[in-house]
Order: structure tokens, then C-alpha cells, then sequence
């Protein structure tokens, strides 16, 4: 038992701070893929005259 709470009491914070960045950079992910794919569709699109 007290094995247990050892690994968790050392590996508990690298943990939550690697779930704290995934979650931080989620949003950052998805703005960035939306942004990819209108650029895809702006670049299908003539250019206005």
C-alpha cells in the first residue's frame, strides 16, 4: 500500500500538468484546423475583380 501512494505521490503532478497543457492546447488545436480548412476553400475560390 504505502508502494502505492509512493508512485502516485511522485507521478501525480507530472500527470496533472500534462492533462492541464493537453486540455490548454485542445482549443488551440481546433482553432488552428479550422483556420487550415478555410484556407483550403478560399484558396478554390477565383479571385473577386
Amino acid at each position: 500500500m504505502e508502494a502505492w501512494l509512493s508512485l502516485i505521490s511522485d507521478v501525480g503532478f507530472p500527470v496533472v500538468v500534462t492533462l492541464y497543457l493537453l486540455h490548454r492546447i485542445e482549443g488551440k488545436l481546433d482553432t488552428l484546423n479550422n483556420s487550415i480548412l478555410m484556407l483550403a476553400e478560399r484558396m478554390q475560390k477565383p479571385p473577386a475583380a
